[in-house]
C-alpha cells in the first residue's frame, strides 16, 4: 500500500504563484532514513559532497509533497571552519560547482533555503575569539548560499546570544560587532528574539542601530513580552524590517501542554523513579495548534510572508496542518495555494506519510541536529 501510494506522488505538486510558503526544519520525520547531512567523524573525511547527495534526496522528498521551504542543516560542510583542522577548509570552495547545482535544482522547485546555526554562534560575547569563531561559522554559511546563487530570501537565523549579567550591554555589544562582520554575512542575517532572554523589544532595539532584518517567532513572543508589546504591532514592525521586493518569513509554533516524564532519585530509597510533572510552555509540541495558527493568520491579513513550522514532528505537522486549514478555514488555506478541490489527496498524504514514517527503520547513526532542529 505504502508503495502504491509513493508512486501515485512522484511527480513534484504545483502551487500558485504568488502563494505563501510553509516550511520545515532539517530532520524529515515523514521519512526517517533520509539524513539531513553528513554526520561522520572527521577520521572517516566527511564531506560538503556527500551532505549534498543528501539534500537532493531531500529536496525529491520536498517535490513529491509539494512543501517548498526547508531549513538546511548547519553542518553540512563538516569542519569546514574547525581551527585545528586546516584539511577540511577548501571543502565549500572545492564544491563551488556542485553547491551551484544543488541551488539551481531547490529554484527549478521553487524551495526557499535557509540555514539556523547552532547556539554556539554568538555575536555578542565579551570573548573576542568566540566572536571569531561565530563569524566564521557564519561567513562559510554565506558563502554556501551565495555559491549556491539564491536570492536574498535565503538566509542564517540566529538569536542575539548571551545576556552575561546585563541585557542592554549584551545588546550594544551586539550592535558594536556589527560592523565588523563581512559583508555577506551582513547581507545574508537576519535576527530572532527567543524565549527567556532577550525579548521581541531587544531585537527592535538593535534592528533600529544595524538595519539587521528581524524574524517574529510566535511562541517565543508569547513566552517573553516584558514591555507587553502589542503583537500584531510587533509582527508588521518585523516584517517592515525585510527590504521591499524580499518575502519575509515568522517561526510558528505551539507550546506543549502535556505532562512531562521525568527520572528522578528518591531522597529516602535513593530508587530512581519516573514523575510526571507540568509542561514547560517554552517547550514545542510535535503538531501544531491548528486554531492558534488560524487565528494568528487571519490576525496579519495585511503583510505576506512565509512560515517555518518548529514542531517537534517537523514535516509531518506541516503536512497535518494542511488539510487542517482547509476544513476549519479555507480563507487561510488559500493563502498558501489550497484549494478545496486538493483536500481528498491531502488527507490520504497525510495518512500515508505517518504511516510510512512508522514503517521505515531509523538509521543507527542520527542527525546532529542541536538548537536549530528545536
Amino acid at each position: 500500500m505504502a508503495r502504491t501510494a509513493k508512486r501515485r506522488h512522484e511527480a513534484p505538486v504545483e502551487r500558485p504563484e504568488g502563494r505563501l510558503r510553509l516550511g520545515f526544519p532539517v530532520k524529515v520525520m515523514g521519512r526517517p532514513d533520509l539524513k539531513s547531512n553528513d554526520t561522520r567523524r572527521w577520521q572517516a573525511d566527511p564531506h560538503l559532497r556527500v551532505s549534498l547527495e543528501h539534500l537532493d534526496n531531500i529536496l525529491a522528498y520536498l517535490g513529491r509533497h509539494g512543501i517548498d521551504m526547508y531549513r538546511m542543516s548547519s553542518d553540512i560542510a563538516p569542519y569546514a571552519t574547525h581551527p585545528d583542522m586546516p584539511q577540511f577548509h577548501s571543502m565549500v570552495r572545492d564544491c563551488a560547482s556542485d553547491l551551484a547545482a544543488f541551488g539551481a535544482r531547490a529554484k527549478g522547485q521553487g524551495i526557499r533555503l535557509s540555514f539556523h546555526p547552532s547556539q554556539y554562534v554568538v555575536l555578542n560575547s565579551p570573548d573576542p575569539e568566540l566572536v571569531k569563531k561565530s563569524v566564521a561559522d557564519l561567513t562559510s554559511q554565506a558563502e554556501m548560499l551565495d555559491l549556491m546563487e539564491l536570492g536574498p530570501e535565503a538566509v542564517m537565523v540566529i538569536h542575539v546570544g548571551g545576556t552575561y549579567g546585563d541585557i542592554p550591554a549584551s545588546n550594544a555589544r551586539w550592535v558594536e560587532n556589527w560592523p565588523t562582520m563581512p559583508e555577506p554575512v551582513r547581507r545574508r542575517l537576519v535576527l530572532e528574539h527567543d524565549d527567556i532572554r532577550f525579548s521581541a523589544s531587544d531585537t527592535l532595539w538593535i534592528h533600529e542601530h544595524t538595519g539587521v532584518r528581524l524574524i517574529f517567532d510566535h511562541q517565543h513572543f508569547l513566552c517573553l513580552n516584558p514591555d507587553r508589546l502589542d503583537m500584531g504591532d510587533t509582527v508588521r514592525r518585523m516584517l517592515d524590517t525585510w527590504p521591499d521586493g524580499v518575502r519575509p518569513k515568522i517561526h510558528f509554533s505551539s507550546p506543549r501542554t502535556e505532562l512531562r516524564e521525568l527520572k528522578r532519585k528518591d531522597k529516602k530509597t535513593k530508587k530512581v523513579k519516573t514523575v510526571h510533572v507540568a509542561p514547560i510552555w517554552t517547550g514545542h509540541a510535535d503538531y501544531v495548534h491548528p486554531f492558534e495558527f488560524m487565528g494568528f493568520m487571519r490576525s496579519v491579513t495585511d503583510r505576506d510572508f512565509d512560515v517555518m513550522i518548529e514542531a517537534k514532528a517537523k514535516d509531518l505537522a506541516l503536512i497535518r496542518l494542511r488539510p487542517d486549514m482547509l476544513r476549519y478555514a479555507p480563507d487561510v488555506a488559500a493563502r498558501f495555494g489550497l484549494s478545496e478541490a486538493e483536500r481528498d489527496r491531502l488527507d490520504a498524504e497525510e495518512e500515508m506519510v505517518i504511516a510510512e514514517s512508522t514503517a521505515v527503520p531509523v538509521p543507527a547513526e542520527g542527525d546532529a541536529l542541536a538548537d536549530e532542529a528545536a
